[in-house]
């Protein structure tokens, strides 16, 4: 019996996709389309919310270039004001317009109440944290620069208030830009405005930090 079969082979089998002998169609790989082999379960791996992940991840390293980028610029900025410009006349930039002078400000952005250096540096400390903790929901491209540039602020003054005198959490910070019938600031000043500017216009158009837009 065995050989018999072996003689006259086989008959075909009709496949699962086609009982009247028609061969299915296949993929490109040579999977059958359809079949279980060809059905690819969401496992994370490139699937909806994988793209999700990366694009949050994305978002959160544009947050934290722009803040290093905004740090080291007010850092450096400062190291070079407190080695050429402290205790010297003031350097006219745009005539009586505008002015490098250095000063030490023990108070908030532009001057505003010196009385209340630590309180100030909690502050700092405190939106840190908030934007720290706000990144693990961030998937807007203008909020992660927005909150870069705060945070990048926000680092560069307290790094004053943490190092420089008269002591810890109570250090002046190093001011310098002088225009014309105005407060004197630096760059983390200028960065902390212009993220709260970028955050303001956000807002009001109704986008928030998860991307979606909200109408009221």
């Amino acid at each position: 019996m065995a050989e018999a079969e072996r003689i006259i082979g086989t008959p075909d089998i009709p496949d699962a996709g086609g009982a009247d002998g028609v061969e299915p169609p296949k993929a490109a790989d040579g999977t059958v389309v359809g079949s279980a082999e060809s059905t690819v379960e969401g496992d994370g791996s490139g699937g909806s919310g994988s793209t999700a992940q990366d694009r949050g991840k994305r978002k959160i390293l544009v947050l934290f270039a722009v803040a290093v980028v905004a740090y080291l610029l007010d850092l450096t900025t400062k190291m070079i004001v407190v080695a050429k410009l402290e205790h010297q006349e003031p350097i006219e930039i745009f005539g009586d317009w505008l002015k490098f002078n250095a000063i030490r400000n023990a108070g908030a952005a532009f001057g505003i109440g010196e009385a209340f250096t630590v309180i100030f540096t909690v502050i700092a400390a405190g939106v840190i944290v908030v934007i720290a903790r706000l990144a693990r929901k961030l998937y807007s491209l203008p909020w992660a620069i927005a909150l870069g540039l705060l945070l990048g602020g926000a680092l560069g003054n307290l790094t004053d208030r943490i190092f420089r005198a008269p002591g810890v959490f109570k250090g002046a910070v190093v001011d310098f830009i002088a225009p014309a019938h105005f407060a004197v600031f630096n760059l983390a000043d200028s960065a902390i405005v212009c993220g709260g500017i970028l955050i303001v216009i956000l807002s009001f158009k109704g986008l928030d930090p998860d991307g979606t837009v909200h109408k009221d």
